[in-house]
C-alpha cells in the first residue's frame, strides 16, 4: 500500500499515516497492538504519540485498511485488510497468533449456513488453546 491507496481510501497523505502503514506492511507480526506500533516508531526514531496512533488506526479501519481484532485478552490487535482470507490459533498463555486457512473448514461453514438459511456476510474463526512452546513448558 502507498499514498495512492490512502488517496482512494479517501484519507490524506501525512507522514504519520504513511508511516504507520509502513510498520503494519514490514511486521513479520502480521497482528499488531498499538504499543506495538509505537515501539516500532520509536526505534526508526519517528516522533508520532499514541493518540495519534489510535486515531490512524481508527480511519484506517473506518476505511477498509486495517481490521481490528479482539481476542480472548480483549487487547485490539490491527492487521492488514488487504491479506487472503484466514483464521486464528490463539495461545491463551503468550498470546501467540498463528493464522491458518483450511478450505475444508470454509466449505463447512458455508454448509451450516446454506443449511439454517443464513446469507454470510463475514466470519471470523478464532480457535483458543497452547502453542506447541507453552504446551511443551505447561
Amino acid at each position: 500500500m502507498d499514498a495512492e491507496d490512502l488517496k482512494s481510501a479517501g484519507l490524506k497523505v501525512t507522514l504519520p499515516r504513511l508511516k504507520i502503514l509502513e510498520i503494519l506492511e514490514k511486521s513479520s507480526n502480521h497482528h499488531l497492538t498499538v504499543e506495538d506500533i509505537y515501539r516500532a516508531l520509536i526505534e526508526k526514531n519517528q516522533e508520532i504519540n499514541v493518540a495519534t496512533i489510535y486515531r490512524v488506526l481508527s480511519q484506517f479501519e473506518e476505511s477498509g485498511i486495517v481490521n481490528k481484532l479482539h481476542f480472548e485478552n480483549n487487547q485490539a490487535v490491527y492487521e492488514l485488510s488487504n491479506v487472503e482470507h484466514h483464521d486464528h490459533l490463539v495461545c491463551v498463555k503468550c498470546n501467540t497468533i498463528i493464522e491458518f486457512q483450511d478450505d475444508v473448514i470454509e466449505r463447512h461453514q458455508l454448509q451450516i449456513a446454506n443449511k439454517y438459511g443464513f446469507q454470510l456476510t463475514d466470519h471470523s474463526l478464532h480457535l483458543y488453546g497452547l502453542c506447541k512452546t507453552c504446551k511443551e513448558s505447561h
